[in-house]
């Protein structure tokens, strides 16, 4: 029999010394594609939306639709690949949101919005600044968040204050971590240095309201006005000066209505406190000795992960320096609690799918046991592994990552993939009990050529039939491209696992076992899935 593409591949494999250094290559670029990849709960989908905040001092709302939001929308909408434009106006100001289409480049398209909004600069009225644009992605979303709160036995000793402080200080420690992205602090209050005018001091000093908010916004600023040399040295000169304790705001001077100095804590109360804000943050604790719960202030620190990074390894990392922080810089009476962890729950998800799919791989080697031989059945536990392996790796370099559609492709494809390597591994036993005197390597290479065709027209029909899915639009299409290609690339590995490394497993494992009858050719049927399969389907073909 001249072999075909099938065969050809097992002449060349079954017989050659590479055959197990592929196997092995296969299995460790598998293993190390299995250990690096990123996993996620979900496949990371590119929507990319702009933020554009507009500052319009004086104008009310309805002055501002007309005269900056409708106008920036207009030239927003202009941009390529923006598919919807939202707007908020208010008094004094407008948000434009600009949402772009799913797979567009985030950073491109934030320099598209800033590239339009500059060439269109004469449309937005006199007197408005250059909006603020901020991207926004699925990159920002935190994958760990800690929460700081006090310990019950430390009475009022933290307050929301004091807790923003350390949440501030926590977080200046936890950006050095690798692959950190955007983070923030929530909850609690900054501190402020706060001017409470007395309306009657100011009277008798006669020192106008004005002149005191102008005094007061103008003491804390610092502007360079030129450069000084001096001994062979160059000196920034600066005008103004910096604020920096609570006594200089109160020994800053203001000028009387006679002309006389006023200090500015004659005529105001100055204070550090917390910053007045519309929210707070609170949590729960439940007291056993009242039968309720105690609220008590909690200040949370949220990080997200840098783009392609491993969420897992983020959140592992992030932890391991929190860990290390409490005692040193988190103090006894401060609780730091994992509020958020996506990293433990997205490698929890893949750890169960890659359970499952381990669990449909034994299931299958089992039944191969019971219905061809435990041969056979330990050369498909090692075929199959190392397809899913080798689908992990191309997942890798094709940019996906672990998470559960990807493991739902290997699952859906596992009862698929492994035809192949039943088909020939059936077929090349069948072929060493015809006993008609060939060698049991041409008896195999014969055996793969036999069915080789429909095995590679089968494999082809498959991937036919997934390949679609990549070409879905909208959210759907990126959600849905890991099933078709990652069950495409098992499709493709498994058919040339079958042909070139299948028959040389056999071979080592079952090559000198003398095989007992199997079907004596293609009329035989001595087994009993055989005698069973010809009581079932002789009267029906007969009929």
């Amino acid at each position: 029999m001249r072999p075909d593409l099938s065969g050809s591949i097992t002449r060349a494999t079954i017989r050659s010394p590479l055959t197990p250094l592929f196997l092995l290559t296969a299995l460790a670029v598998g293993l190390i594609a299995l250990m690096t990849i990123p996993r996620e709960e979900e496949p990371q989908i590119s929507v990319p939306m702009v933020d554009m905040i507009i500052s319009a001092p004086g104008l009310r709302a309805a002055d501002v639709v007309e005269q900056v939001t409708e106008p920036l929308e207009e030239i927003i909408k202009a941009i390529p690949d923006v598919e919807h434009v939202y707007s908020q106006s208010r008094d004094d100001g407008a948000l434009v949101t600009a949402r772009f289409n799913v797979g567009t480049d985030a950073d491109d398209a934030i320099l598209r919005v800033h590239e339009k909004i500059r060439a269109n600069l004469d449309r937005i009225p006199t007197g408005v600044p250059m909006p603020l644009v901020i991207g926004r992605g699925i990159n920002d979303v935190p994958i760990v968040t800690l929460t700081l709160s006090p310990e019950p036995w430390t009475g009022d000793v933290w307050n929301d204050t004091s807790l923003r402080m350390l949440a501030e200080e926590l977080q200046k420690e936890l950006i050095k971590v690798d692959d950190v992205g955007l983070t923030s602090v929530v909850g609690g209050r900054a501190l402020e240095m706060r001017v409470e005018p007395d309306i009657h001091a100011l009277a008798a000093y006669g020192v106008p309201l004005q002149t005191l908010v102008e005094t007061v916004s103008q003491a804390a600023n610092v502007n360079p006005v030129g450069i000084a040399r001096r001994d062979g040295e160059s000196l920034l000169v600066q005008a103004g000066d910096r604020v920096n304790a609570l006594s200089e705001l109160e020994r800053l001077e203001l000028r009387g209505a006679d002309g006389r100095t006023v200090y500015l804590s004659d005529v105001a109360t100055i204070r550090v406190t917390g910053a007045e804000t519309e929210s707070r943050v609170w949590t729960l604790d439940r007291d056993e000795e009242a039968g309720g719960f105690r609220a008590a202030p909690a200040v949370t620190v949220a990080l997200a992960k840098r783009p392609g990074a491993n969420a897992v390894k983020v959140a592992e990392a992030i932890l391991a320096r929190a860990e290390h922080l409490e005692g040193d810089l988190v103090p006894e009476g401060v609780r730091l609690e994992v509020t958020r962890n996506y990293g433990e729950t997205a490698n929890h998800k893949a750890n169960e799918l890659l359970y499952h799919l381990g669990l449909a791989t034994v299931s299958i080697v089992i039944l191969i046991a019971f219905a061809i031989g435990w041969r056979e059945a330990l050369v498909t536990l090692i075929v199959i592994p190392t397809t899913i392996l080798l689908t992990l790796f191309a997942s890798l370099m094709m940019g996906y990552t672990i998470n559960r559609v990807s493991l739902f492709a290997l699952i859906f494809s596992i009862g698929i993939l492994v035809d192949d390597a039943i088909v020939m591994i059936e077929n090349i036993a069948r072929h060493w009990a015809m006993n008609d005197g060939r060698t049991k390597v041409e008896a195999a290479i014969n055996a793969v050529s036999e069915v080789g065709n429909p095995t590679v027209i089968a494999t082809l029909t498959v991937i036919a039939a997934l390949l679609p899915m990549m070409f879905v639009s909208g959210l759907m299409g990126p959600y849905m491209a890991p099933i078709p290609a990652n069950a495409s690339a098992a499709m493709l590995f498994s058919f040339f696992v079958a042909v070139g490394i299948a028959p040389w497993l056999l071979m080592r494992i079952a090559g000198g076992v003398k095989v007992a009858a199997h079907g004596g050719g293609h009329g035989g049927a001595d087994t009993r899935l055989g005698r069973f399969y010809r009581r079932v389907a002789g009267p029906i073909v007969a009929s």
